[in-house]
Formats: structure tokens, sequence, C-alpha cells
């Protein structure tokens, strides 16, 4: 589910740098992804085709890059019952039709391939996933589970779980920055205001919990039990920063770009941002992948790396927003 993250890397790095030699191995690395269009295994459509394919059009397109994002939107779909209303995330499992909060992120490339082909029926399967999501996801205190369980014939909750966090009923750290920036995401496509209003407050419950480090930097999970001698997870931290940019764009409140510019601050010093030829040459140190599984424990991620990159982009542009607006007044 990474393969898009090492190519999505390299067009942001161009983006930010206009160096083409970045450019020619996002092409190349992006390229080699070309036959997952038609894959239809699980979920991670998005994450493999558009931080790939989608940045490569959005920088230095190919004829045929829409042509594929299109086509791996509509692999995609495969994996969405109108019973249900809702893309399913796994084959693997006791489950019957489990969905992820992770599976927010790949609905950007569906609001896309509308926006390419035309088509309406990729924006409302995105929609209604959004919208299920939203109702079957979140407890109270704007948190979310990690796995909902779906009867796939009466489209009814069979149960709720949080299968990478501390416990079924903990905040898996991921599971709320996936959650802001998957909302946030919806916003942007939809300008309908209850997304706005989740991706909020799923910010609230990460900016005032207790268990929240003074750099900003979470725990894999806010109710790990062993807090404050818990793994900080550095990719929790680059996705909500990037997340946070965007949403400072629709917002007045300032504190989501202070925010931020906090945690860019924190991932950016020695304790995060690894020296040049260090740390198997990956930006970021010290992300976890799955701590039950003992799975990628306080180990350098891609996809740090990647959302670190999205958000020094968008760092940039909501910088040179902010002076434009002030030049002009």
């Amino acid at each position: 589910w990474t393969s898009g993250f090492y190519p999505g890397s390299m067009w942001l790095a161009y983006e930010l740098t206009g160096d083409e030699a970045l450019a020619k191995e996002a092409r190349k690395y992006t390229d080699r992804l070309q036959d997952m269009q038609y894959y239809t295994g699980n979920h991670d459509l998005g994450f493999m085709m558009f931080c790939s394919y989608g940045q490569g059009i959005r920088l230095k397109p190919e004829p045929t890059d829409s042509l594929i994002l299109i086509h791996s939107s509509e692999s995609l779909c495969s994996r969405f019952r109108p019973e249900v209303g809702l893309i399913r995330s796994w084959d693997f499992g006791d489950w019957s039709y489990p969905v992820i909060i992770d599976n927010m992120m790949n609905l950007e490339i569906l609001f896309e391939a509308t926006s390419l082909s035309g088509d309406s029926t990729f924006y409302n399967m995105a929609v209604s996933h959004a919208d299920m999501t939203l109702k079957n996801h979140f407890r109270m205190d704007g948190s979310s589970y990690h796995v909902v369980d779906y009867d796939m014939r009466t489209g009814k909750v069979r149960s709720r779980c949080t299968a990478q966090g501390y416990s079924d009923e903990s905040a898996w750290a991921r599971g709320q920055a996936w959650g802001i920036y998957g909302y946030t995401m919806c916003y942007r496509y939809t300008r309908q205001l209850k997304y706005l209003e989740q991706a909020e407050a799923a910010y609230e419950f990460v900016c005032t919990h207790p268990n929240l480090p003074e750099d900003l930097i979470p725990y894999w999970d806010f109710d790990a039990v062993n807090i404050p001698h818990e793994l900080r997870d550095a990719s929790v931290a680059a996705i909500m920063a990037a997340a946070l940019y965007e949403l400072s764009m629709y917002s007045n409140k300032a504190e989501y770009k202070e925010t931020a510019d906090k945690v860019m601050h924190s991932l950016s010093s020695s304790d995060y941002r690894s020296k040049i030829g260090e740390n198997h040459n990956f930006l970021l140190m010290h992300s976890v992948g799955s701590y039950p599984h003992g799975s990628e424990i306080d180990v350098p991620l891609i996809y740090a790396d990647y959302y670190f990159l999205e958000a020094l982009k968008r760092k940039r542009d909501c910088d040179i927003e902010a002076k434009s607006k002030s030049v002009q007044k």
C-alpha cells in the first residue's frame, strides 16, 4: 500500500526545489506502477496511484496519466457495495465487510476521477463513503475507531474495533490524523459544512488531549498504557500538519496554521529530522507502523516523509498567500 509514496515524495521534492533530476526520478517510479491501475485486492488504490500519478498530473502530466488514474478509480469502485454504501477495505480476517478510517484518504482519487472524466459515479461513491464513515466511525469526543465491520447484505454495523491501536476503545493516533486530513480533503471537493466540522472536531480531540506531548508529536496511541514512556509517531504529526495547513485555508482560526507550524518546527529538529546520509536516507526518524503486530516499531516510514514534504509545500503556499494578503492591505 505504500508503493505510491516514494514517487510522490520525488514529485513533491521536485516542486519544492525545481530540480529536474527529481522529476525524472518521480516519473520513472510513477510509471512502474502502471499495472496497478487494475488492482482490486484492497482499498489502497488512492495511496498507490493518486500519490504518484495524481502528483504527476498536477506537475508534469503525460498523455496517459489521466486515463490510468480513471482506471485506478474504477478498480477502487469495484470494492463498493450499494447495500453498505462504503468501499470495503480488507478481504482478510474474521470481519464481514471491514472499513478502516484510513480509507478516507483513498477518496481523493475518486473526486479527481470525476473532474477528469465528467462521470459523477466516482464523486457519488466518495460522498457515500464519507457520509457513512462520519455516521459510524466517530465517538462523541471526536475520536475515531480504526475498523468498523458491516453486514454486507444489510449494511448494519456488526462491530467496531481498533486493530492497530492499544485497545478497541483507544484512540490510535494515526487514525485520528487520517480523520482530520480525510474530512478536510472532502470539504475541499464538496464544500459540505459537515465535513469541515468533522475535521475540526477530530482536531479538537487531538489538540486538547492531555496526553499530547508539548512538542506536538503524538504517542502512537493516545491511550497507550505507559505514557510518557511510549513511542512517538512522526508519521502522525506529518499527516496532521499537512491537513492543518489546508484546514487553515478554510477557517479564520489562526490556531490551525500555528499548530501546524509548531509541529513542523518539531519535526525539523534533530529529535526527528535525520542527518543527510543517515537513517537509511529517510527524512524523518521515529515512526510506528503497527505496534500491536510488532511491525515497523520506531523506524523511518516513507509515508511520514511524503506527508512531511506535502506539509512543507502547503506551509510555503500558506505563507505566500498570507504575505500577498498583507501586501494588499
